[in-house]
């Protein structure tokens, strides 16, 4: 009972993989083991997931009002949100150039035979529009934001409501001091579900190795290590070197201390299901202040992408490749945009990249087949690439934060 979570969590997660790869290899005729303890697991990690998700987000707009009321003054909300946005859009156009600039030097999915790929249904077939997307940051119905999870609309109208109630002063004291208590509940909400995580992770864990298909890595090995070995750098070499070099955390103090988050990212494969992990890696762990980690978690839940964008590009180069359809050079400056577009898009939900990739391979005319082995192989990528956007998440904002310290130590010497 002394193991600390991360280290519970880190035992729930090989042994429910081991378990469910027993299942499927050397169980699977035995009906109790391949249909009744999978299907338990199943429903248990569904429930586990789902508990997570109900708080999220009642989590983000308590906390970014808190955050908002919290701040010193409104100048500072607009600094912090500038701050915040542009890092995040950075590290997305990093991560872009860089996977861009490896697809061409290695070029994946040469010599790749696809064509004997079944066919899979894209979702979507349609690119993001950028205007249709700011437009619908405001919502015509709150409560319908709320119901459906809508991070950007959430995320809006907390913004509004912290930036009115700070604006009142001491008027709207009784309404700060409530969103505070609102706040200390939530958080204690978090560590008693999170108390659940070994178990919830085992059982995600469990079901992903019993369904898990082996034999599909064989004709795309390269393409597979090339993203993970993108993503994998991304996690443990550039972000902790990143905030080394920005801050008073070393990278190896960095790498430690976001364990806890990259296991439970790694079991959920969502931004938006690890927001809590995230809020309390950032306060209690990294030492972020709470206004920088209510205002930025959420937001980059949703638009701080790296991961999805390493993934994308990756992904359209070896089907374009592997199809005989190589990308020319006239065509880098729209596709590149558009990946942008979609990281953005993509979502804290599992399958996202997925999805947007079916849209890529729809918009450039590629075959339709093309998208089987990219939906195959997603659940194993999908997982790093979480652990990618959410450590990602954590290294901006704890650079933001230290901006933000370096600002007020300016203010006060003045």
């Amino acid at each position: 009972m002394t193991k600390s979570l991360s280290t519970r969590i880190f035992i729930g997660l090989f042994s429910g993989l081991i378990f469910g790869s027993i299942i499927q290899y050397l169980l699977a005729d035995v009906s109790l083991f391949s249909g009744t303890i999978v299907d338990l697991a199943s429903g248990a990690g569904t429930m586990f997931v789902n508990m997570i998700m109900m708080l999220v987000v009642p989590l983000v707009f308590v906390s970014i009002v808190c955050g908002v009321c919290e701040l010193k003054d409104l100048n500072s909300f607009g600094r912090l949100g500038g701050k915040t946005f542009g890092f995040y859009i950075i590290n997305t156009l990093v991560a872009i150039f860089a996977a861009l600039g490896v697809a061409l030097l290695l070029a994946p999915g040469k010599g790749v035979d696809m064509g004997s790929n079944g066919g899979v249904d894209i979702v979507a077939t349609e690119l993001p529009n950028l205007v249709d997307l700011v437009v619908s940051i405001v919502p015509s119905n709150p409560i319908a934001a709320f119901s459906s999870g809508n991070m950007l609309q959430v995320i809006f109208m907390a913004l509004l409501l912290g930036g009115v109630i700070k604006s009142l002063g001491d008027a709207a004291q009784s309404a700060v001091n409530g969103f505070q208590v609102a706040n200390k509940i939530m958080m204690k909400l978090i560590s008693v579900v999170m108390q659940l995580a070994p178990i919830g992770v085992f059982a995600l864990m469990l079901k992903l190795g019993a369904t898990l298909e082996a034999a599909i890595f064989g004709s795309v090995v390269e393409y597979l290590a090339l993203i993970l070995g993108l993503l994998l750098l991304w996690i443990f070499v550039v972000y902790p070197f990143a905030v080394g070099l920005f801050t008073q955390t070393s990278a190896k103090e960095f790498r430690a201390k976001t364990r806890e988050q990259i296991l439970f990212s790694l079991s959920t494969a969502s931004s938006n299901a690890t927001i809590p992990v995230t809020m309390r890696t950032l306060t209690e762990k990294l030492g972020v202040n709470r206004a920088v980690a209510g205002f930025g978690v959420p937001l980059g839940a949703t638009m701080n992408m790296g991961g999805v964008s390493i993934y994308i590009t990756i992904a359209i180069f070896f089907v374009a490749n592997a199809y005989g359809a190589p990308i020319t050079m006239e065509q880098l400056p729209a596709l590149m945009f558009s990946i942008f577009l979609l990281s953005v898009g993509a979502g804290g939900v599992p399958g996202g990249g997925m999805v947007m990739i079916g849209v890529l391979i729809h918009q450039m005319g590629l075959p339709v087949e093309a998208f089987a082995i990219v939906a195959a192989l997603d659940r194993l990528i999908d997982m790093v690439l979480t652990s990618c956007n959410v450590v990602g998440d954590t290294a901006v904002l704890t650079i933001v934060d230290e901006t933000e310290k370096a600002s007020d130590v300016k203010l006060a010497t003045a």
